[in-house]
Parts: structure tokens; sequence; C-alpha cells
């Protein structure tokens, strides 16, 4: 493992000497793909055919969404109303009201920037060229249940977080695991998975919510822009890294205001250009939902394990992309200002709904509809060809909007790069909460972070899409399992909190 890692290390710092036989590009991806699969390896082990983290994270949204009474669909009125700030009076009445750092809004922006990103134009491509059109049901599905998911985890997070004496909010899996564990009398226990979750957060940090997105950054980049020379990707990183380094710097309170003002905006830009499309093939809506039910239930024609196979792969694609059960957003949402934790809970309910219900689906609709008159094939190692060409995660919606959209090309790279830009700044939050967790709160802590978080920025500009998701994928899903065990153990704290909220709102 060591020489993987200085061997990337040492690339980043002598750029200029690799211009020869290979280039950057290809020795940092070199270096990267055994780390990438020694992670992978691990975390996927299987039970059966399918992975069993993706058994865990099934079955825990079915219970959660079961125990308390589908809250996804019971509570989602009031959520958009805490949104809106109606309550925001009853939540400041009390002594520690002053609490927080951020408002339900900034909180919810933040957490969403964290997971409306390339999952949802890069992964849901992914899904499709892998599991077809009922990859897509799927990733509907556990959208809606990892609703309840994270109404727990973020509820968990504001109640069990830590308020410094400068009013600095430090919360996260990492101490709801750790304070509520030993409050249940698992001292040991939670001590371990605190650090377990933090480790693996870190990880993520630099995979899922860094590598990953740069990469798909720079390949829509490097195709608008005609970059093919051995530095592109390279290249990419650096300013990328110099655009995220300069916002994160400021905090949370600078990433909020940032993450407010770009993600509804694109969120709500990219919404528009995917009813647009959809508008000008609308005579085809109806056969692409009927494809979607069929082939999610009948995918003879796919060759990734039937019905089952389906269903996993549009379970871990939607699962990546809204992070419900991994535990990451409840670091955003522990900074919001309020006495009450379920509130935040509630709002961080929307999350999966607008990630995954709404933005995922669209996406889909798009890419299925794109191929209404038989463009491309389904099915394969991730890539679909398209006029003889292959094409890879964003390269496929990105077609698929150059189709209806002039200088669609602009627009998605656009969208991809603020997309991306936004869940990094997010993810060096989560990743930098959980090194503050186990090195401590200093400035060196701080600043020793965020340098190797900005090196990851370029090494996912320049590595291959295969081996950067995979670490991705690795990461992200390890952060499930510390977490459900807390999850798990203290439920019935949500169970107290929402009551106590309910009722003060009902007054």
């Amino acid at each position: 493992m060591r020489k993987p890692l200085l061997l990337i290390f040492f690339s980043l710092f002598t750029l200029p000497i690799f211009a020869q036989e290979k280039g950057i590009d290809q020795r940092i991806d070199e270096a990267f793909q055994p780390i990438s699969e020694f992670f992978s390896k691990r975390v996927f082990f299987q039970i059966g055919d399918y992975p069993f983290v993706i058994y865990l994270l099934v079955g825990s949204a079915i219970f959660f969404t079961v125990y308390f009474v589908f809250p996804n669909i019971r509570y989602f009125l009031t959520s958009v109303n805490v949104v809106r700030g109606k309550y925001d009076e009853i939540e400041k009445d009390g002594d520690d009201s002053k609490d927080g750092e951020v408002s339900h809004f900034q909180a919810l922006t933040t957490a969403v920037s964290g997971t409306v990103g390339n999952g949802n134009i890069a992964g849901v491509a992914l899904a499709i060229a892998l599991g077809g059109p009922g990859a897509t049901f799927w990733m509907i599905i556990c959208g809606l249940m990892g609703m309840s998911l994270k109404f727990v985890e973020c509820t968990l997070g504001v109640y069990y977080r830590d308020v410094d004496e400068n009013g600095v909010v430090y919360g996260g899996p990492m101490y709801y695991l750790s304070k509520g564990l030993k409050e249940k009398g698992f001292k040991n226990l939670g001590k371990i998975t605190a650090v377990l979750f933090a480790i693996f957060c870190i990880g993520g940090s630099f995979g899922g919510g860094n590598a990953a997105q740069a990469n798909q950054a720079s390949i829509v980049l490097k195709d608008l822009l005609g970059m093919e020379s051995t530095f592109s990707g390279a290249i990419i990183g650096l300013l990328l890294a110099v655009i995220v380094g300069i916002i994160i710097i400021g905090g949370i309170k600078r990433i909020a205001s940032v993450t407010e003002k770009i993600v509804p905006f694109m969120a709500l830009l990219y919404i528009i250009a995917c009813i647009y499309i959809l508008a000008v093939n609308f005579s085809f809506l109806d056969d692409a939902f009927a494809l979607i039910i069929q082939e999610a239930f009948n995918p003879t024609a796919i060759g990734v394990g039937g019905f089952i196979g389906v269903l996993m792969i549009g379970f871990k694609r939607a699962a990546f992309s809204n992070e419900a059960g991994v535990g990451s957003a409840s670091i955003a949402h522990s900074a919001v200002k309020t006495k009450y934790a379920a509130s935040e809970g509630l709002v961080a309910l929307l999350e999966p709904f607008i990630d995954t219900v709404v933005i995922c689906t669209l996406t889909a609709l798009v890419i299925i509809t794109f191929n209404s008159t038989g463009i491309f094939s389904y099915g394969g190692e991730g890539g679909i060809m398209i006029d003889g060409v292959i094409y890879e995660g964003a390269g496929i919606t990105s077609k698929a909007f150059a189709e209806y959209i002039p200088f669609s090309d602009i627009f998605l790279t656009l969208a991809v790069v603020l997309f991306a830009v936004s869940t990094m700044i997010s993810w060096s939050y989560y990743g930098l909460q959980s090194w503050k967790y186990l090195f401590g709160r200093s400035y060196k802590s701080d600043l020793t972070y965020k340098l190797l978080f900005l090196s990851f920025v370029i090494i996912g500009s320049a590595a291959s899409m295969n081996s950067i998701w995979a670490f991705s994928d690795a990461m992200i899903f390890a952060m499930v399992f510390p977490n459900m065990i807390g999850l798990y153990i203290l439920f019935p704290v949500v169970k107290n909190q929402l009551n106590k909220y309910l009722n003060a709102i009902k007054k």
C-alpha cells in the first residue's frame, strides 16, 4: 500500500518530468488503481451473488420507513414548512436557541450540494449502461425509502453535536456514536465505531466527494476544450484545486453561503433543461415509463443477473447519489440553528427526494427517451456505444442533451463542473470534521487535511473513471457499517425527539 501512495504524491509535485513516454494522467492512474482494488474488494464482500452492504441499506431503509410509519409521506409538507421558516419562532424559544451556525435552508443546500452532483448525471448514466432502464425504477424506490434513513441520522447528528465556547459546531456520526452509545452503556463500541466512521469519512471525502467529482468534471472539460495532451487531466485538476481551496478556507459559513446560491440555481436550471427535452419527446414518455417498469421486473435482455441484478445496480447508484444511511449529511445538518433536533431531521428528509426521486429520474428519462429510436444498446461495462463511439458516465448524458439543446455541451459542462465543485466543498467539510475528531481541532490539523484534500482533486482529474468510481464506492459504502450500528441502537432517541418537536409546533 505504501508504494502506490508514494507514487501518487511524487507524481503530483513532479509534473514536468513525466512528459515523455507515459503522461501524468497514466502514471497517477497506475499508482491509484491498486489502492482502489484493495478497498473495493474488502468493502463489497458478498453474501450470495451481491454485496452485503446493499442488503444492509435496503433492509434498514425498509425498517425505519415502517417503524416511523412512512415519515417520507406523512411529514413531507411539514418538512417543506420547516425549510420555509414557518416554525422558526418556536425553534428559537429557549436558552439554547443560539446554538448552531447556519439556517435550515443553508444546512439543506450544503447537504444537498454534497449529494446533488455527478452521481445524478454520470451515476444515472452508469446505472442505465449497466442495468438498463429498469435500474431507474429501483433508484426511485431507494430514494423514497432513503428519506427515512436521512431523517434518523440527521436528527441524531443535531441531538448529540458539540458546540465549543466560540459557537463552532462539531457534529455527525462520530459524535452520536461516541456519546450516544456511551449513554446506552456501549462506551467501547461507541469509541471504536466513531473512529472507524471518521476514517472512512475521510476516505469518502477524498474519493466519492472529491476524486470522482473532479474526474467527471475533467472528462467534460477535456471534451469541450478538445484537450488531448498527457497533461490535460492534471492541469484541470490544478485549476479546480485552486477554486475549491479558495472556498473551503472560510469554513462552514462560507461553504453554506456559496452552496445556497450555486445549488438552487444549477438544480433549477438542470431541471428546466430536462423538462424541455422531455417535452420535445413527450410522445415517447409513456413508452419510457413502460420500459422502466417492464425491465425492472423482467430484465431478460440484460446480462447482469436478472431481476436482482438490476435491483442491486439501481440501489447501489441511488445510495451513492443520495448517501442515505451513509451518515455524511448529518455532519452538515448538525450546524443548524435550532433547539429541536427532529426539526433538522425532517429537513434532511427532503434530500433523497430532491436528489434521487426528482433529479436522477429526470436524467434517466432524458437518456431513455434519447434512445427512443434505438440509437444505442443497454447493458455493458459502464459504457454505451453511440454512432460508433463509446461514451461513459457524464458523456452519455451530454450526448443526450446535445441532441435537443443548442450549445448543450457548454451548459452541461457548466452543470457538471458546478455540481462537482459544490459537492467537493461540502465533502471537504465532512472530511475535515472527521479529521478534527481524530487529530484535534488545531490550525495545523485543519491545514494538513485541506492540503491532502486538494491533492485528491488532481488525482481524480487525472485517473481513469473505473479506478476512481471503484475507490469512491468503497469509501462511501464503508461508512454505512459503523453508522448503522448507531442508528439501530439510538433510533428510540429519534422517536422521542420527533414527538417533542411535533408537540411544540402543534401548540
